[in-house]
């Protein structure tokens, strides 16, 4: 396992920007710490928003976290074709009432890593009865192409070596773990089933062993 002693520079992390973000949630007005981040490569871009609770007895050592894969049809558009917008509303609302809370939003994960273009390309071939595994192979794409190294370089830049993490997906944990991260505990983000993006979950649970 990877020391969690690292720094800034020996991880080629630029800190770019950082200031207090004014949200609209669910009716209520709430104020975070808002980071921008940079990887070596500049199209490796990251926003994380921190919440701490300022009343809480004591601080919370240990974050809830949601490390969020960008999702343009998802998160902006509210596509019913996946789950990435309800997961990132109920990863919000309990990171938001908890009393330390972080998300870790990368935008440049779309599709899995493949990009957008490519992702529309498998949205396609899902059209003409292809799941989400076999579409990303009939267009020669990974069927997973995302990493975590960014995003656990930010955590231990934040000072979160150990995390409660917000996600249905073992490879992640996995993936966080092995660059030296502790996930203490895996918190699923079951959200409710369409018509529409059914067979993308059962597909997620049976051939990527999701816990749905």
């Amino acid at each position: 396992m990877k020391s969690n002693a690292v720094t800034s520079v020996e991880l080629d992390l630029d800190w770019t920007a950082q200031t207090i973000l004014p949200l609209e949630f669910q009716g209520r007005e709430l104020q975070v710490e808002a980071r921008a981040y940079q990887g070596s490569d500049p199209a490796f871009q990251a926003l994380v928003l921190v919440h701490r609770d300022k009343d809480a007895k004591e601080p919370a050592k240990v974050p809830m976290v949601r490390v969020h894969s960008g999702c343009v049809t998802g998160d902006i558009f509210h596509s019913l074709r996946c789950d990435c917008y309800p997961q990132l509303q109920a990863a919000m609302d309990l990171i938001l009432s908890s009393p330390l809370g972080v998300l870790v939003y990368l935008p440049y994960q779309e599709g899995r890593g493949i990009g957008l273009v490519n992702k529309i390309r498998a949205y396609a071939l899902q059209d003409q009865g292809y799941d989400t595994v076999d579409a990303n192979v009939a267009i020669g794409a990974p069927i997973e192409a995302r990493d975590y190294d960014l995003a656990a370089h930010i955590l231990f830049d934040l000072g979160f070596p150990e995390i409660k993490l917000l996600t249905n997906n073992p490879a992640k944990v996995e993936a966080l773990t092995e660059e030296g991260v502790d996930v203490l505990e895996q918190i699923p983000l079951i959200v409710k089933a369409s018509p529409y993006n059914q067979r993308y979950l059962n597909t997620k649970k049976q051939r990527m062993a999701h816990k749905l």
